[in-house]
């Protein structure tokens, strides 16, 4: 069965640009991919509504990592709505901490000053009950889809694969203008590793944390032209 995708794009602030939440319909109900920042939490909560996702139907929040701007109302809505959080064990002080940077390398200046901007408030901070790996699958909660382990834009990145083809991938590939490999990136070669992983796997449609859908055949060609070039 196909799953039905409502895309909710949320503006994150500072003049970034927007973040994208998926709600996916299942049979008996909801699972959400991503929760977005907390300023924009009315405006999740009422596109919420009006797909008919209710405390009583949402299965299940799936974060794909741990950044502010897709983790900014899971705590909250795993209170409200009843549910649990999935996450990848690699990005938890993230969640935990309220820290961008727990675990990420980055430069001196950028692990001092993105704290300040971009740290969690302490109600913003959680405790996944579920930790999810490669190769997991959703099943017991109705959804046909598993976890792809795609680190680099963060250690603990992942994606979710539908059985028809569809990958919710976070941060690790972006289309705000054009289908690209995330410019920012922690580990470049993971990130190029998770590409080649991607490359083996039957994907057709790729819906990115940020920017709007694309085929992944797309992607692989500008890649591939991309690097051919360098």
């Amino acid at each position: 069965m196909t799953s039905k995708i409502k895309t909710i794009k949320l503006g994150i602030g500072f003049k970034l640009g927007t973040v994208n939440c998926y709600l996916i319909k299942i049979d008996k109900g909801y699972i959400l991919i991503d929760t977005g920042p907390s300023n924009k939490r009315f405006k999740l909560e009422k596109e919420l509504e009006s797909a008919g996702c209710t405390p009583e139907n949402l299965k299940l929040i799936i974060i794909t990592h741990g950044d502010f701007d897709h983790t900014g109302n899971a705590a909250y809505l795993c209170e409200k709505f009843n549910t649990k959080i999935a996450m990848h064990y690699d990005d938890l002080g993230m969640a935990k901490q309220g820290d961008m940077f727990w675990n990420r390398k980055g430069n001196f200046f950028i692990k001092r000053i993105a704290p300040i901007l971009f740290r969690f408030g302490k109600s913003e901070r959680f405790k996944p009950e579920l930790y999810i790996d490669d190769g997991e699958d959703f099943s017991e909660y109705g959804f046909n889809a598993k976890v792809i382990y795609i680190p680099g834009h963060s250690k603990g990145s992942i994606g979710i694969l539908t059985e028809d083809g569809n990958l919710f991938c976070g941060d690790l590939l972006a289309n705000t203008k054009n289908p690209v490999l995330n410019s920012i990136m922690d580990d470049t070669e993971a990130a190029n590793i998770s590409i080649k992983k991607l490359e083996s796997l039957d994907i057709n449609t790729v819906y990115p944390g940020h920017g709007n859908s694309f085929s992944m055949d797309v992607f692989l060609k500008n890649f591939l032209e991309m690097n051919e070039i360098k």
